[in-house]
């Protein structure tokens, strides 16, 4: 039998897994990995340009397909530059694996050129590290490793020192097979759902807040929204999985939520959360009864108080809760929580037009037309900043689409990443990064990436010059903008030179007819939007703060000689 490294063994390992990608940045101290890479040709290594890239484009493709992916990084700064896109793939809930290069074995501790401390660096945001310090501890490792991060959907980091990757390695001790880890059905005892159906039954105003933890389970929804005649509020992540085809949708709450969803929230007697940790307190209401319904059990009670709460799954949950409830026939509450939503998305939909002057493009108007020209399986990144603000508020789901962005993390320089790891795993596929200028700067270079795979993103930087949402909270606190400007290049000028193609778009009447040149291009697309740099976001819930931070705010620029700003600000928000 042939002898083999470790390095060949691990990727052996990968390969009986199905994994097809590898992210990362090669490494002398990767060497052993990358050569067994380039010798089996089954694995393809993604040559990105900044490991933070291959951790985010990894953690992309672990959520698009629910399998695992794999990033990697050489020892000390290069797997530390994974650290924030595996901060935001734990957060997430994607399966990933990170290996993790490390300085020779016999100079650990010695303070070695690049030497860090990987269990250390990787113990807040994966669920298992560990280091292979000699071949006999490879197989035991890596499929602990891959078990984890499948079952507890996060990260998993194995540590592997460049000398012991080149070791040789006994094949009998990687024979062992890895089982499927397919996530347990989990119900709750009978005795806890006669106490949700009890409470529910007496409530006359029930308010479903749903999370991303109600995947599969848009059926059971709607049957108990119809049994309760209740209006259904969802989070960001949620919004994939419940605003479609569902005539009991009034919308989100929280920060860029809507303020419909806020008050059927604050409204209601009982409030049912259903797979969510939403994490602003401020939102949630204060005299009502709240139940909840989550499969692990750690977010229970962690947001606000609760009356009642369970550990189960929320599609098997439902199904067994449902046939406990009585159908109730008053639509009054969900009538006005309706209609409320309709006027609530009335008043967003008036701000989504074109501009009379073609100069001003508002963002809202550039989310709708992306919506209705994207394909009707696109996948979308965004930004966090205003983009997800916008995402949130114009892009439609319907079943087939998906929405990533750094949603828990709250990271910039996301949307670009994600889309490459979404486009990598099926290049048919649209994907498109709804790009803050900011974002897209921090790292610009993943076009470069896009560019030697030939990966078809369409990208749209919103380009207002300035880190918008920063601005808004310094000005919604009464501070001035200060250091958030932005001294940016023509984008498009800047995707021609390097082999992308590139649309610039300053007209309002300019926007339709540059998304479809680019959604029809078969390649990559960078297409700069000039936006307004002053296009308010306004929360659900206005505290009164926030409104004496906005007028101290005007009364400083003026002060300070910068009336201009205020003129711009009333110009930009009270149009048309």
């Amino acid at each position: 039998m042939a002898k083999k490294t470790v390095g060949e063994a691990l990727i052996e390992g990968l390969e009986s897994v199905d994994v097809r990608q590898i992210y990362g940045v090669v490494g002398d101290s990767l060497n052993a990995i990358t050569d067994a890479l380039f010798r089996r040709k089954v694995i393809e290594w993604i040559h990105v340009r900044h490991e933070e890239a291959a951790a985010f484009a990894a953690g992309a493709a672990a959520q698009i397909t629910g399998e695992l992916a794999v990033c990697a990084g050489s020892c000390g700064p290069g797997n530390m530059h994974l650290i924030n896109g595996l901060y935001d793939a734990h957060r997430s809930g994607a399966p990933v694996l990170a290996i993790a290069a490390q300085i020779p074995s016999t100079e650990i501790g010695s303070n070695y050129f690049q030497e860090t401390n990987p269990k250390a660096l990787f113990k807040d945001c994966s669920y298992f590290c560990e280091a292979v310090t000699k071949p006999e501890q490879l197989a035991t490792l890596m499929y602990t490793a891959i078990q984890t991060a499948i079952t507890k959907r996060g990260v998993a980091v194995l540590v592997i020192s460049g000398d012991v990757a080149s070791q040789l390695f006994n094949s009998e001790e990687n024979a062992f097979q890895m089982s499927k880890a397919l996530c347990p059905i989990i119900t709750p005892p009978k005795t806890e759902l006669a106490k949700i159906a009890k409470i529910l039954n007496e409530s006359k105003k029930v308010t479903l807040f749903c999370g991303y933890g109600t995947k599969g389970a848009h059926a059971e929804l709607i049957q108990l929204a119809t049994m309760l005649k209740s209006p259904m509020v969802h989070t960001l992540r949620g919004k994939e999985l419940v605003e479609y085809d569902n005539p009991f949708d009034v919308g989100m709450t929280g920060l860029i939520g809507f303020s419909s969803g806020y008050f059927a929230m604050e409204d209601c007697d009982t409030l049912l959360l259903l797979g969510t940790s939403f994490p602003y307190r401020e939102f949630y209401p204060t005299k009502s009864r709240i139940i909840q319904i989550d499969h692990n059990g750690c977010q229970l009670g962690r947001r606000s108080r609760i009356e009642l709460g369970v550990v189960g799954d929320v599609k098997s949950t439902l199904a067994a809760l449902l046939p406990m409830l009585h159908q109730k026939s008053d639509t009054t509450f969900l009538d006005k929580a309706r209609g409320h939503y309709m006027h609530a998305r009335k008043d967003l939909d008036y701000l989504a037009v074109t501009s009379t002057k073609k100069s001003l493009i508002h963002p809202q108007y550039l989310t709708k037309i992306l919506s209705e020209e994207a394909n009707d399986d696109a996948v979308f990144t965004c930004d966090v900043g205003t983009q997800t603000a916008w995402a949130a508020r114009y892009l439609k789901m319907n079943g087939k689409r998906r929405l990533l962005g750094s949603f828990n993390h709250g990271s910039m320089a996301n949307a670009l990443s994600q889309a490459m790891g979404a486009q990598v795993i099926d290049k048919q596929r649209q994907v498109i990064a709804m790009c803050g200028d900011g974002g897209f700067a921090m790292l610009m270079g993943e076009i470069l990436t896009l560019v030697q795979y030939q990966l078809p993103v369409k990208i749209i930087i919103l380009n207002n010059s300035t880190l918008g949402f920063v601005q808004l909270e310094m000005m919604a606190n009464g501070f001035m903008n200060y250091g958030v400007e932005l001294k940016n290049p023509n984008f498009a000028t800047l995707a021609e030179s390097v082999g992308i193609k590139g649309i610039r778009i300053e007209d309002s009447d300019q926007i339709r007819d540059g998304i479809q040149s680019a959604f029809s291009y078969k390649g990559p697309v960078i297409v700069d939007v000039v936006t307004n740099s002053y296009e308010l976001i306004m929360p659900p819930k206005i505290k009164l703060e926030n409104a004496k931070g906005f007028g101290l705010f005007s009364l400083k620029a003026i002060m300070s000689g910068r009336g201009d700003i205020v003129l711009d600000l009333a110009k930009s928000n009270l149009w048309e």
